[in-house]
């Protein structure tokens, strides 16, 4: 059970690895590239959880606040519509 447990944690320590090296720099959130590889080989797993929560660029329409991005009205195609 451990073995398993241990070769879990390489692949994911892998996949971290090689999900941050291609992720291109201006797409790194909280620290440059360089650091976060550190973090992720230096400190194991906890690099791997703190790379997927802090360092990972968020997907397109992930925003925290829920309601989105505010268009201005003259970049607004629906806005544009009805003028």
């Amino acid at each position: 059970m451990i073995k398993y447990l241990i070769i879990l944690a390489i692949v994911i320590d892998i996949y971290t690895l090689v999900d941050c090296a291609i992720t291109p720099q201006e797409k790194v959130r909280r620290f440059p590239k360089w650091a976060w590889l550190l973090i992720i080989i230096l400190t194991g797993i906890f690099g791997d959880i703190a790379w997927f929560i802090a360092g990972r660029p968020r997907k397109p329409g992930q925003n925290r606040g829920g309601k989105g991005r505010i268009i201005p009205p003259d970049d607004n195609p629906d806005f544009l519509r009805k003028l």
